[in-house]
């Protein structure tokens, strides 16, 4: 391998864990979400796929807006990997139609979603409807 592709794998793979960890999001697990509707708790659930262009955009600007408003960190973010639970008893429960679907709850009840959408603004009114 040569230097400049070893540079840029270094570098995708360090921008990666750099916005996962700035979303402060956690893998979906069933038990941690509905213990965590039933306390009332913020939860934005988000459907996605890895090697999904708008999955990604949108998890940019959910880390970005997190790092911008420290208000946000008080929502917990879970990812639901769409080629896990395509078809799922999850995904027919809240009729998600596709992955890049963001799902907000807070007080046990969605108050929002977005599909495939990956404006600042609609993601972050989507943020402020679950505060």
């Amino acid at each position: 391998m040569n230097r400049r592709h070893f540079l840029s794998a270094c570098a995708a793979t360090g921008l990666a864990m750099l916005t996962r960890s700035a979303t402060a999001a956690e893998d979906f697990d069933a038990a941690t979400f509905e213990a965590k509707l039933a306390a009332g708790d913020a939860v934005l659930l988000d459907f996605k796929a890895d090697w999904c262009s708008t999955c990604r955009r949108q998890e940019r600007v959910i880390g970005q807006l997190r790092s911008d408003n420290p208000a946000y960190q008080a929502v917990t973010v879970m990812f639901a990997d769409w080629d896990t639970y395509r078809g799922s008893d999850l995904v027919k429960r809240f009729n998600v139609p596709r992955r890049s679907t963001l799902i907000a709850f807070k007080g046990g009840e969605e108050v929002g979603r977005i599909v495939a959408g990956t404006g600042e603004a609609e993601i972050a009114a989507l943020f402020d409807a679950m505060l």
